[in-house]
């Protein structure tokens, strides 16, 4: 590739984020991207052919009349010529981050060059994510989703605002106690106390998913939208939220849409829609996320020498009937 090329290349190195549309699958929105990147990448100059030294015969006119000799020409180098060697970039590889299922849209991280390996940090770093669910009582189905098939109707007359807000905070509850079991941390100590008062008391291993925080943000019957912050979680689990809040209300209620509007760092805000999937607008959406990576690593490891030097050590069962 020419200097210009290459430097782009060079520079395709970090995260971005882009808006992943619903009833589409994340394979098919890295596999875009993916080939939007190389499309634009082959466009760009390209490196002039190479050039050797060839002794052509050429036709001169001597004393004797015409007489054939060699003379040194610069002729290009068929190797390099387009047809033949193909495209300058064949292969790009693009990492994806947390995935969403085909019906949940929303921040979709993603990752290019080294990129690949921050993602992979992402994962060991155990980040929080923030959700926009929107439901609707009156029935249950199958998959807990409004499109599966319908195996109960009931009424939701009865549910009122206060009564909706005290199942949220049960939920909330219950879940901050699974996460107080998760951390394996000595709670004792001052530094639990103090990453719980900043709100970094996290498992730094893989636990069930868990529900940070949940709270109402629209309720007009049979509607309603929640906004959920959690980790460790998936896109059926949100659903099964929502079921399960439609029994604790005596009534019964499907998930119509889940939204992810934060992973971690990154927000809906700087996701690049579907029309920017680009070179241009990518190369300047991973300059812009430089620095939220940095942070994000930067709290990652803070995190993890936190929760190794001041980890509760594990006691067997026999060791728990001695001290009992």
């Amino acid at each position: 590739m020419a200097r210009s090329a290459y430097s782009v290349y060079r520079r395709l190195n970090g995260l971005f984020t882009v808006y992943k549309p619903p009833k589409v699958s994340w394979k098919l929105v890295r596999d875009i991207v993916e080939t939007n990147l190389l499309k634009d990448l082959n466009s760009l100059e390209q490196r002039a052919p190479r050039h050797q030294v060839r002794f052509l015969p050429a036709a001169t006119e001597g004393t004797n009349g015409v007489q054939i000799t060699r003379v040194a020409t610069a002729v290009p180098v068929l190797a390099d010529h387009a047809l033949v060697k193909g495209e300058s970039c064949s292969h790009l590889k693009v990492g994806a981050g947390h995935r969403l299922d085909v019906r949940s849209s929303g921040v979709f991280v993603l990752g290019v060059g080294q990129g690949n390996q921050l993602l992979t940090d992402m994962y060991s770093s155990h980040c929080t994510r923030d959700y926009t669910v929107s439901g609707l009582f009156g029935k249950a189905t199958e998959d807990f989703s409004d499109t599966g098939k319908v195996i109960e109707k009931t009424t939701y007359s009865h549910i009122t605002r206060d009564k909706f807000e005290r199942i949220l905070a049960m939920i909330q509850g219950s879940n901050q106690k699974a996460l107080l079991m998760h951390t394996h941390m000595d709670l004792r100590s001052q530094e639990a106390y103090e990453l719980a008062v900043e709100g970094r008391l996290r498992p730094m291993v893989k636990s069930p998913p868990i529900i940070l925080r949940i709270r109402c943000l629209d309720l007009s019957p049979p509607h309603f939208t929640l906004e959920i912050e959690c980790m460790h979680e998936t896109q059926q689990f949100l659903r099964k939220i929502v079921h399960e809040i439609g029994l604790e209300l005596r009534s019964s209620a499907v998930c119509t849409k889940v939204r992810r509007i934060r992973d971690g760092p990154f927000t809906v805000d700087g996701a690049l829609l579907r029309t920017h999937w680009d070179l241009q607008s990518i190369s300047q959406a991973i300059s812009e996320n430089r620095g939220q990576a940095a942070e994000l690593m930067k709290t990652t490891i803070s995190n993890l020498d936190q929760q190794n030097q001041y980890s509760e050590p594990q006691t067997t069962e026999r060791e728990e009937e001695f001290q009992q």
